[in-house]
């Protein structure tokens, strides 16, 4: 019998996610449009392409492991001091050490019902306690989830602004002031994987003084270096050293720290993404409205587009895998009645306005 820790015997076998591929390999053929994951459809600046073939040349060597040039760079980009950066391999790992750092088994944590998956993942395999309050008017809620953190104690509570799965936002005084109103012992991991894409006021200045609030930013999104798994967290400096005491220091590649420092320099590049992404929601939101659906406002690189009900998001999103088109949806009700849908190439937002009156009329079809 494997000796198991109590931990991994107690939890389910699953995933955060079914990634695209996988639903590649069970229906037999590649997506027409793969516009679920939340992914940059517009790839990488010419410059950071070229800055990571000429680092294969050296892959043979191991990255820096205080990804020193990266942090420099970050920390001149934002005012801060070297040592309040952190590299990580994607958000992700981030807030899996984030987790490991501040909570013991059984703690409480306290995040919104239905926010990003991930974190509650991380949280449970860490065999910490999940506290969950719901979102309000499709917003996380920061008075909330203060109240709850007051009420349990909870030494670490997450936001993500904007958010995951439905792109809404506060601006930065809302989570100012929520960040002033935590407990002294109490951390926010806040969540900035979008930020790029916001609009004029949700972003401030770091301040990395004030050791309640981390900030996590990724090169996932806008710098369209997913698949290199690149972020960081600016943070009070206790907070930085608490996590080079738990984190893989050689957890980012070589290519992926010359890669994410190249994109730093062309911020021309990243600007077009934005606006392109910009032109995207507009589209689909002309897209909903001419079918009788709603798009939410949205500060991210998808749209969530409320179809009516869970199960005929489920339904949709059936149809739509059907027809070649990859979506995903939130996880919990009243989320759950929408469908989310990344902004990809003008290809495949194409593909998605030609398939999408089908799909649901399919759906009506079957009375769901």
């Amino acid at each position: 019998m494997i000796p198991f820790s109590t931990i991994v015997r107690e939890l389910p076998a699953t995933l955060p996610f079914i990634g695209p591929e996988a639903i590649e390999r069970r229906i037999g053929r590649p997506f027409e449009a793969r516009v679920g994951a939340n992914e940059s459809a517009l790839g990488v600046s010419p410059s950071v392409a070229e800055a990571m073939r000429e680092a294969l040349g050296h892959i043979s060597l191991y990255g820096d492991p205080e990804g020193y040039d990266l942090r420099a760079a970050l920390a001149a980009h934002h005012r801060v001091e070297l040592e309040e950066v952190c590299l990580g391999a994607g958000i992700d790992e981030l807030l899996g050490l984030v987790v490991r750092m501040l909570t013991d088994p059984g703690a409480p944590v306290v995040t919104s019902a239905g926010a990003y998956p991930t974190f509650n993942y991380q949280v449970a395999g860490l065999g910490a306690r999940l506290v969950t309050v719901p979102y309000r008017d499709d917003h996380e809620d920061p008075d909330a989830l203060a109240e709850a953190v007051r009420e349990t104690g909870a030494p670490l509570v997450y936001l993500a602004n904007p958010d995951n799965p439905m792109g809404t936002w506060h601006g930065a005084a809302r989570i100012r002031r929520f960040v002033e109103s935590l407990p002294e012992n109490a951390v926010l991991a806040l969540d900035e994987a979008y930020l790029e894409f916001a609009p004029e006021g949700t972003d401030w200045p770091m301040e990395p003084d004030d050791p309640r609030v981390l900030r996590l930013r990724t090169f996932s999104k806008a710098h369209g270096l997913a698949g290199a798994r690149i972020g960081y967290c600016v943070g009070h400096r206790d907070l930085v050293t608490g996590l080079n005491k738990i984190r893989n220091h050689f957890g980012v590649s070589r290519i992926a720290q010359v890669g994410a420092l190249a994109s730093l320099r062309d911020p021309e590049f990243v600007a077009r993404v934005v606006t392109e992404v910009a032109t995207g929601r507009e589209e689909y939101a002309r897209l909903a409205a001419s079918l009788g659906l709603v798009a939410l406002p949205s500060a991210t690189n998808f749209v969530a587009i409320d179809v009516g009900g869970g199960d005929r998001a489920r339904a949709l999103l059936t149809e739509l895998e059907a027809r070649g088109v990859f979506v995903r949806m939130p996880p919990v009700p009243p989320l759950d009645r929408c469908i989310r849908i990344t902004v990809g190439t003008a290809t495949e937002r194409a593909a998605l306005a030609a398939i999408l009156p089908e799909a649901l009329a399919a759906v009506a079809a079957s009375g769901a």
